[in-house]
């Protein structure tokens, strides 16, 4: 299964965004996304950018991965 995430950009180097992920820094290339900036949300696959979201996009698109894998009980 392949999972695209929402994340918020933290700062720009380059063709490299750093990103905050539910809290976890990473690097997210910017080669697929157009004007992307500093504190803009977006969704990250495979190590890019793949596009822009508002902040509403992103809190939904978080909160339905949290109920699918984080807060489910084990059987």
């Amino acid at each position: 299964m392949c999972l695209a995430i929402p994340g918020k950009v933290l700062s720009l180097e380059g063709d490299i965004a750093r990103v905050s992920i539910n809290g976890v820094i990473c690097e997210a290339g910017l080669a697929l996304a157009e004007e992307i900036a500093v504190d803009d949300f977006v969704i990250v696959h495979a190590g890019f950018i793949l596009q822009k979201l508002s902040s509403e996009e992103a809190e939904e698109e978080l909160s339905a991965i949290r109920t699918a894998f984080v807060d489910q009980e084990e059987p």
